[in-house]
């Protein structure tokens, strides 16, 4: 199949977060399956031109009833198949993208003409389409910056040029949806009788993510649960009817890892490989993390890791909280050590500075480290995410390649990767939590601990168990290829239907 991705990020040329990562990702996955993949994103500001390929003749898109113009550039995706390349084009409009941030910057968090950019730059996908003369069978748009494509494809291109492709959306998180002033509406070149039968509608506003839903052939989010929390009034962020409607085209697939890059046994960034052979390298990453947190070099003592954002949907609130969070209990009365590597709310690092001077057992870097990152992931004994949500997460995959056991709440993909501890049996991959408050954290904890001081060769025979799961992304991108041949299938009927 020929499929083109249209993302506002893609690894390693712009990313904010796990949407950058999974798009490159799959799209190399599907080039090794034999597909012939396309990804499109915006040139940003910090994309250098210089090692891209120019194509020749501007790229003109109508826009508003006027015409619009861009430049075009090209490169081939690292890590492409020799025989297969996946080739990224970048849409360059200086006014829309030549600028500081992909959404917006410290000072303006959210760009005001965010519905324009992401409008000009769905449209542009269409049109650069045409000007390379290739027409995807499939149309693959990612989360809200996305969404207008399935739209224009449904009311303005299907019945012409691109008739028989088909589209499908990808939810990466409900929690932003892409929603502005209806004023911008006219700028989009559609009928406002579209804003209505599209689903633009949001109140007084304006919905982007809403329309996609409604237009998309196919909808799918990165992890089973994550598709059914989504259909809840809980976790539908009030398009959980949306999603109910649609729930005959919807569906949950598991995001996958980069195997090449997350891997002990070849990963160039901790102090020794190791797998399930020989696990001596696990315990030289252990000290060596406990050397650059400086923590006392101690083998025997339970290591716990983490690396997050810290806003409130990773639940640092309940654990990190002032005279609420359980973090401070969890280091005081239990015989562990605990490291962090994380930015976000200032509120939170301020606290966690606070605790690193208090505590002799935790320990926190601000800011992000790849290098950092992987070593926690190889050091640590234990992974806690103690998530509000989660639509797939990729640290519980990261930390069970590695031999570190997750502690979780249990939701979305975390519920879907993790498998309880049993005390009875002795099998599981990790310690799992149903509601997310300090008291619920704090057992969970004490529970991994006691089963690391009491129950020792069935922590380790969890660690070896966690380390023979397939989270490869080959496994992913066949799902994703029989949800794009389901997509295809529905379409070919429905045109039947009309002849």
């Amino acid at each position: 199949m020929k499929i083109l991705m249209a993302s506002s990020e893609a690894v390693p040329y712009a990313k904010t977060g796990g949407l950058a990562d999974m798009v490159s990702a799959l799209s190399l996955s599907l080039a090794k399956l034999g597909h012939e993949v396309r990804i499109v994103i915006p040139r940003y500001y910090s994309v250098s031109r210089d090692k891209l390929e120019f194509l020749e003749g501007a790229l003109g898109v109508p826009m508003g009833g006027q015409e619009e113009w861009s430049g075009v550039y090209t490169d081939i995706l690292p890590g492409s198949p020799a025989k297969n390349p996946v080739r990224v084009y970048f849409i360059d409009h200086e006014i829309y993208f030549g600028r500081d941030g992909i959404y917006g910057t410290p000072a303006e968090p959210d760009f005001l003409d965010n519905p324009r950019r992401f409008a000009f730059f769905s449209r542009a996908v269409f049109q650069l389409c045409r000007k390379i003369s290739w027409k995807p069978d499939i149309f693959h748009a990612h989360d809200w910056p996305a969404a207008l494509v399935p739209v224009y494809h449904k009311y303005i291109e299907r019945p012409g040029d691109f008739a028989g492709s088909a589209s499908v959306i990808t939810i990466h998180n409900l929690g932003y949806q892409g929603i502005y002033s209806r004023d911008n509406f006219s700028y989009l070149g559609l009928n406002w009788d579209v804003f209505y039968n599209a689903g633009f509608e949001d109140w007084s506003m304006m919905n982007l993510l809403k329309a996609g839903l409604y237009s998309a052939d196919k909808i799918n989010t990165v992890s089973p649960t994550y598709a059914e929390e989504t259909k809840t009034q809980v976790q539908g962020f009030r398009l959980d009817g949306v999603l109910r409607y649609r729930s005959g085209d919807y569906r949950g697939i598991l995001n996958g890892i980069d195997t090449d890059v997350w891997n002990p046994e070849k990963d160039t960034q901790i102090p020794a490989v190791y797998g399930i052979k020989n696990m001596a390298g696990k315990a030289k990453a252990k000290a060596e993390l406990q050397k650059i947190y400086n923590l006392p070099q101690t083998p025997d003592v339970p290591l716990i890791g983490i690396v997050t954002r810290l806003t409130d949907q990773k639940g640092v609130g309940e654990l990190f909280g002032p005279g609420y969070g359980s973090a401070w209990s969890i280091c005081r009365d239990m015989n562990i050590q605990m490291v962090l590597l994380g930015s976000g709310e200032a509120w939170c690092e301020y606290e966690l500075q606070s605790l690193s001077s208090r505590l002799s057992n935790f320990k926190a870097r601000i800011g992000y480290s790849e290098s950092l990152s992987h070593l926690i992931e190889a050091g640590s004994d234990f992974f806690l995410m103690p998530s509000r949500y989660e639509p797939c997460g990729l640290n519980q995959m990261y930390s069970l390649a590695y031999g570190t056991l997750p502690i979780v709440r249990s939701t979305g993909g975390l519920a879907d990767t993790v498998e309880n501890f049993n005390e009875d049996t002795g099998k599981g991959t990790g310690f799992m939590f149903d509601q997310l408050n300090p008291s619920s954290i704090y057992n969970t904890v004490g529970w991994a601990v006691w089963a690391y001081y009491n129950r020792r060769p069935q922590i380790e025979e969890m660690r070896l168990e966690g380390m023979k799961k397939d989270f490869s992304w080959e496994k992913s991108a066949r799902k994703y290829t029989e949800l794009y041949g389901e997509c295809l299938g529905k379409k070919a009927q429905a045109s039947k239907a009309q002849a």
